[in-house]
């Protein structure tokens, strides 16, 4: 697990150094595009839903969390926000999620919980730290 959180504190830092660069942040290549805002906005929520479910697994099993990305984005209006108030946001989540991962339970790690919308989908603490950081560098890959 300790891994995962150091690579995680990595991508930290790498994002955190996006602020004040000359990026167009709200450019959309269509209206059905997320802006690069809104992908901080995306992989924000991402994080809100994340710790909790790496909170909640170290005392409970088998819960189901999920969220509705599109309509969660639409809902904070990621795109009228400033960049780089998102990237802090982003940024302070993250720690707080490095911190959780580093200190984690080792007896808890093969906990599971539900992830999908649809038919249960059980996974441990291990998968899904990796899958977070797995589905965050995708989406970065278009920002950095």
């Amino acid at each position: 697990m300790n891994e995962v959180a150091n690579k995680l504190a990595g991508i930290i830092d790498n994002v955190r150094e996006l602020k004040g660069h000359d990026i167009d942040w709200a450019y959309k290549a269509s209206p059905a595009k997320w802006s690069k805002k809104e992908v901080i906005g995306h992989l924000i929520d991402s994080a809100q839903v994340n710790l909790q479910r790496f909170v909640r697994c170290t005392y409970e099993e088998n819960f189901r969390l999920t969220y509705e990305q599109v309509e969660w984005v639409a809902a904070a209006h990621y795109q009228d926000a400033d960049v780089n108030e998102l990237i802090e946001l982003w940024a302070l989540l993250n720690l707080q999620i490095v911190r959780v991962l580093t200190n984690y339970p080792p007896n808890r790690l093969g906990t599971r919980c539900d992830n999908s919308k649809q038919e249960p989908n059980l996974q441990t603490v291990e998968w899904l730290a990796a899958d977070y950081v797995d589905h965050m560098l995708h989406h970065l890959k278009g920002i950095l």
